[in-house]
């Protein structure tokens, strides 16, 4: 058995091997130190190798799964060894010393998963493939749970805003990338989900062929014109699905070629800084996705992700997404309808992928069953052949969707009729056959369920037939079934044909007949039989269902996009939110805008309205400069106009009275503070990465938001440095920006930049409070109202007091001889005791008690004696003052 596992061990290095032996998954040797540390699970031995105990560690089989989980959260890839026979085979094919054969089924690794219990129902998993060929590189992902794979090309410097925008579970990648130094940055960020192959995998003639042959083509050009890279990126994702699947190649729709400039680049540091898809905290909560989310069903929930992950820079696009919310902002009966039917649409996408990878039980049957007789509904719905007519016909997403929601009528009776009302998880389970469907199947099982009552029946024919009241038919284990009577009554049974001689006891006489073995052998085998007529008629109904999986998927597809955009329009008309205007040009008009998770907050809190403010970058002002004091909200007005822009090119509608966005081709956020101690960077130095990220790589139509610029530095660098950017955005970059700074200086600027203007949150001073009124209007701020905010966060008040103290010498004027009079004062012992005024009277000369201190040795001074001079001290300072 050792040897056995050595050798599957053996192919499969790279990952924990979990070794079917029974009921359980055993691991050895590293893999169950490993586990065990990982599970936290007994480590124990068995047997020897080489002289030493063999480690070993085991997970039950039922519970599987929530191990797995772990572990592969742990960052392990895990081979699945199964028993590839039955024990009894093993016995007859070797005697008693055969090994059952066992093989891998399956490599789980963290990009390919496809069970519910491993994955988030409301994120896609990306496995994602990064190549190079003829001089590009190409950039694949898939989900294996749903099917959908796209490329793109890709470049050094657009590599980062790409994986950031995917998140992907697990990078393939050729180990000779691994010395590129261009990418050393990049792949340094995701290295814990890098998976590296030897470059041979990604040959970009092989990785042709082998697309054509999946998809049954003799080329590609109906899926899209693509680069040498591209095709090499696509095929290391197929190869490595096949091969972690061993074989069985889940449904993967078509390639779909992404263009770089389709959707808008955001970088990793602007993704986090305004928390799209996860808060800084960490998790969903807090973020922009969890304030806009009102799917109802998981593809809905991952459809709506992808979109706010990589918003469209194509007006055209834009636009008809935004006509599809549209219809149903205005149609609130046929968007309260499809949200109801949606909200019991299951999961059609990750149930067909199981069905088609060979891992579906009977409920995914059931998912599609329900899923695409719910989507007949809907389709009815939405063309109002259900009755019920729409005032106008739906937009042309809509009608899209209806059109791809198909018919499958044929495919739901019959899986209608064939499953029954309660499901197992497992088809080894049984049991999920409807009664009626086939007669096989129902004699089966009234022979495996009613065994008592069909021997009951053929006792009481026996009793007819021989008289003997007292004849029992009865069951062993040695004997199986057979007719039991006395010995005075075993003469009458002897002369009956019918009986057959058994056994003789002392006390009883046993028999069998041809009827009644034929029963028992009816019975012992009835219930394999019934469950293998089951797994063959469970394999009949998923063959049915996976030749349609093109429709199935195309159905699932038109599902998730009602869902999103029913969503959508619900949010905007339960709080408020207007349709954007998105063009080709420059302007980025916003009326009355908000910020959509403060809003939310704020409802949540019942802490008032939120404050929505105007925001005008169009060519004569495309540079704000947005001054004013602490806690006045200038993060967030900033945050609000970037968030606003990202709703607006995903297709949704925004938080404003209106909006006129010319398109964003990228997204620049430099906002809030944080260090990367891991790669020896402070905060200082990781503002100026980003800082300089931005003036390197920001054109025209970029949209840049930048809080607090230098002011990791000091004073005097911290103003040159955010003056010199500003005059770059101005005049180099030429984007449209928001600058939100607290060096008052910039606002000079105004006069000589010709598309700055200078903006200020405002605020109130009122009986020596300062209250923050959260609007921005046209001016510069004089005042910061730091030391307000300190008060207000619970600085000491003598430590308030110095500061109000130094503020006002530095606002006489910053001369060196001014700086260098307060470092010569500064106050160490002020919050104990204050100063005392100076009297005029100087001394001249040590006091009585410093005399007497200058003539005491301490080395010479018992206890008593010490404590003596105390009290003498005490009394010379007491007299002198």
């Amino acid at each position: 058995m050792m040897a056995q596992y050595l050798e599957v061990k053996r192919l499969h290095p790279e990952c924990l091997l979990f070794y079917r032996m029974g009921d359980f998954y055993e691991l050895f040797f590293d893999d169950a130190v490993k586990a065990a540390e990982a599970l936290d699970i007994t480590l124990t031995k068995r047997g020897q190798h080489q002289g030493e105990d063999i480690p070993m560690a085991g997970v039950p089989v039922h519970a599987a799964e929530a191990y797995l989980a772990r572990l592969i959260r742990a960052g392990y890839k895990v081979a699945i060894g199964e028993q590839m026979e039955d024990p009894a085979a093993a016995k007859k094919r070797g005697g008693h010393k055969a090994v059952v054969k066992r093989d891998v089924v399956r490599v789980v690794t963290p990009g390919t998963l496809t069970e519910d219990e491993l994955l988030d129902a409301r994120a896609h998993n990306y496995l994602v493939a990064l190549a190079e060929a003829g001089g590009g590189l190409g950039l694949a992902w898939v989900d294996v749970s749903t099917g959908d794979f796209q490329v793109q090309s890709a470049d050094p410097g657009g590599l980062p805003a790409a994986l950031a925008r995917l998140s992907p579970g697990e990078i393939l990648l050729p180990e000779r990338l691994l010395q590129r130094e261009s990418l050393w940055e990049t792949l340094n960020q995701w290295k814990t989900v890098l998976s590296p192959l030897p470059s041979a995998r990604f040959d970009s003639a092989n990785a042709q062929k082998r697309l054509e042959e999946v998809y049954g083509v003799k080329a590609l050009d109906a899926f899209g014109s693509f680069g040498r890279g591209e095709l090499a990126a696509c095929g290391a994702l197929v190869d490595y699905v096949a091969l972690t699947q061993k074989g069985s190649l889940p449904h993967l729709r078509p390639p779909r070629r992404i263009r770089p400039d389709a959707v808008m680049e955001i970088d990793t540091a602007t993704r986090r800084n305004l928390e799209l898809t996860q808060a800084l905290t960490g998790g969903r909560q807090g973020s922009l996705l969890a304030a806009i989310d009102r799917t109802v069903s998981g593809p809905g929930a991952r459809l709506l992700a992808q979109r706010l992950a990589a918003p469209l820079t194509d007006p055209a696009a834009i636009g008809a997404r935004h006509d599809a919310v549209g219809y149903l902002v205005d149609g609130e009966g046929l968007r309260a309808e499809l949200r109801e039917r949606l909200r019991r649409t299951p999961d059609v996408e990750r149930a067909l992928s199981r069905l088609t990878v060979g891992r579906g039980g009977p409920r995914d049957l059931a998912a599609l069953r329900d899923g695409l007789g719910q989507a007949a509904v809907l389709k009815g719905v939405l063309l109002g052949s259900d009755g019920g007519q729409p005032v106008e016909a739906p937009p042309e997403l809509l009608q899209q969707a209806a059109t791809d929601l198909g018919f499958h009528d044929t495919l739901v009776d019959r899986l209608t009729r064939a499953l029954a009302p309660d499901l197992p998880a497992l088809t080894r389970d049984g049991g999920f056959i409807a009664k009626g469907y086939t007669p096989e199947l129902d004699e089966l099982r009234g022979l495996r369920d009613e065994s008592r009552r069909l021997i009951a029946n053929l006792q009481a024919q026996y009793v007819q037939k021989t008289g003997v009241n007292a004849l029992k038919i009865r069951h062993n284990n040695v004997l199986g079934y057979y007719v039991e009577v006395s010995p005075k009554q075993a003469e009458t049974l002897q002369n009956d044909g019918t009986f057959i001689h058994r056994q003789t006891l002392a006390s009883a006489v046993r028999y069998t007949t041809v009827e009644l073995s034929e029963l028992e052998r009816k019975i012992a085998s009835a219930g394999e039989k019934a469950l293998a007529v089951e797994q063959q008629l469970f394999s009949d109904l998923v063959g049915e269902a996976t030749a349609r999986a093109a429709e199935i998927d195309l159905a699932a597809r038109a599902l998730a996009e009602l869902d999103v955009a029913a969503g959508l329009a619900e949010l905007a008309a339960v709080d408020g939110w207007c349709r954007p205007h998105v063009d080709d040009s420059t302007a980025f008009d916003i009326r009355q805008g908000r910020h959509p998770v403060v809003e939310q907050a704020l409802r949540a809190e019942d802490a008032g309205p939120f404050v929505a403010n105007d925001c005008d970058l169009g060519a004569e002002s495309r540079l704000w400069l947005v001054t004013g004091p602490n806690m006045a909200g200038k993060s967030t007005f900033l945050r609000q106009n970037a968030l606003i822009a990202v709703l607006a090119q995903m297709g949704s509608y925004v938080p404003a009275e209106s909006a006129a966005i010319g398109v964003v081709d990228r997204l620049f956020s430099r906002v809030g503070a944080a260090d990367d101690l891991a790669r020896g960077r402070s905060t200082f130095m990781v503002e100026m990465v980003e800082a300089a990220a931005i003036l390197n790589q920001a054109g025209p139509r970029a949209l840049v938001i930048l809080d607090e610029i230098g002011r990791g530095t000091a004073t005097f660098d911290g103003l040159s440095i955010a003056w010199a950017c500003v005059e770059h955005l101005h005049d180099m970059n030429r984007c449209r920006a928001l600058f939100a700074t607290h060096y008052h200086e910039l606002t000079s600027l105004a006069g000589r930049l010709s598309s700055l203007t200078c903006h200020t949150m405002r605020v109130k001073e009122w009986q020596g409070e300062v209250v923050f009124l959260h609007e921005v209007g046209a001016g510069a701020a004089d005042r910061s109202y730091g030391i307000h905010v300190a008060k207000l966060a619970g600085l000491p008040p003598a430590a308030v007091k110095r500061a109000e103290e130094v503020l006002e010498t530095l606002e006489q004027g910053e001369q060196a001889g001014t700086l260098s009079r307060l470092a010569d004062d500064l106050p160490l012992f002020a919050a104990v005791q204050a100063k005392p005024a100076d009297t005029g009277a100087a001394e001249t000369g040590p006091s009585e008690a410093e005399e007497r201190l200058r003539a005491v040795n301490p080395d010479e001074l018992t206890p008593k004696q010490a404590l003596d001079l105390l009290y003498e001290l005490r009394n010379l300072a007491k007299g002198e003052g």
